[in-house]
């Protein structure tokens, strides 16, 4: 079950809280990698499965209007975010 979102995620214009549903793990972080290149985000956050459900689920935080940082490190580089600490509001 999704957590509701925290208003103040969306307190101002180009703030986004994105679902991501994925056959699996690696789509998952694949997607949240190539969205962090294009703007500030949460970062590859942690998945979770829900029961009866398919693929994995992960939820990040937007802010569109504000570019990621340009030294970002590669994907196969690694990232140094530890996915296993799921410190995201639901």
């Amino acid at each position: 079950m999704t957590s509701p979102i925290d208003p103040q995620h969306l307190s101002e214009p180009g703030l986004a809280v994105l679902d991501i549903t994925a056959a699996d793990e690696d789509t998952a972080h694949a997607l949240m990698d190539g969205l962090q290149q294009l703007w500030a985000t949460s970062g590859i956050t942690p998945t979770r499965r829900e029961p009866g459900q398919p693929g994995v689920r992960a939820r990040i935080h937007a802010h569109i209007h504000t570019q990621a940082p340009r030294d970002l490190v590669h994907p196969s580089e690694g990232t140094g975010i530890d996915t296993t600490k799921d410190d995201h509001a639901y």
